[in-house]
């Protein structure tokens, strides 16, 4: 499990090109480029034309990317106050994984059924690339509920050996009704029940660092609600396209789904 606070020590200089290694420069990970000295005023900037998360680390100002899981091994641009700059990111092969949904309206989808999943998608995505130009601190997370977490994020998955879109977040067991808490301080974006995710509670954190939480058996926090860490914002449940209830825990950076592990604490005895 990489933890953001141990990425720290492994910082891409900002002036040249670098080719890293470090295990979270993957599609799905996130590259962490110095950007400039606290006693200056924090630089502009952006991947793909988005603003980036920039915050205090270490006495400097270090800007933190999303990586797509769709990104090709090679370099990606950065651009820090109009200068280029690059980082080398490694290739990484995800896992398949099949299932069986006895419910196939989750699998091929009327017309009707897909006028409503493309009217909840335009929510999720306007809330997914928003960016809230606010101060952030912090990225490390509280686990939102105990349990066992799967390594199920970027799984390439087929559903009655149909294929679908890679699998964007860590699905964590737990029982219906167990309580899901803020692992971070933030602002609820959205709540909605939706086609695949069921009952969803999406949080922003700042500076397009947001998380998302799916299947719910029961929302306990309205949109705009402000909510401090470990503050009960819902219950886990089976709603959606799931086989059994679990929460699926989604983080996103500029617009991007990123692997929950980086962020999150490192399990306790009892998760």
């Amino acid at each position: 499990m990489i933890r953001f606070a141990l990425l720290t020590c492994m910082l891409i200089g900002y002036t040249t090109a670098t080719v890293a290694v470090e295990p979270s420069l993957r599609p799905g990970g996130v590259a962490i480029v110095v950007v400039g000295d606290k006693d200056k005023d924090a630089p502009h900037v952006t991947m793909d034309g988005k603003p980036l998360l920039v915050m205090l680390r270490d006495q400097q100002w270090v800007a933190v990317a999303g990586i797509s899981l769709d990104t090709a091994p090679g370099e990606i641009s950065i651009v820090v106050d109009g200068t280029e700059t690059r980082v080398e990111i490694a290739a990484h092969a995800y896992r398949e994984q099949r299932l069986t949904v006895e419910n196939k309206s989750f699998v091929e989808q009327s017309q009707e059924q897909l006028d409503r999943i493309w009217s909840e998608r335009k929510i999720i995505d306007a809330v997914l690339t928003s960016f809230t130009a606010t101060s952030v601190d912090e990225l490390s997370l509280s686990a939102p509920v105990p349990g066992a977490r799967s390594s199920s994020f970027g799984y390439r998955r087929f559903f009655n050996e149909q294929p679908r879109s890679p699998h964007k977040g860590m699905d964590i067991s737990a029982a219906s009704g167990q309580s899901i808490r803020a692992p971070l301080k933030g602002r609820v974006a959205a709540t909605g029940n939706y086609f695949f995710n069921g009952n969803t509670i999406l949080l922003d954190h700042g500076q397009g660092f947001v998380t998302m939480y799916c299947h719910l058996s029961e929302i306990a926090a309205a949109e705009g609600d402000t909510v401090a860490v470990g503050d009960i914002i819902g219950a886990v449940g089976a709603t959606g396209r799931v086989t059994g209830p679990h929460l699926h825990f989604g983080t996103y950076l500029n617009g991007t789904a990123v692997d929950p592990a980086i962020f999150l604490e490192a399990p306790t005895a009892e998760n």
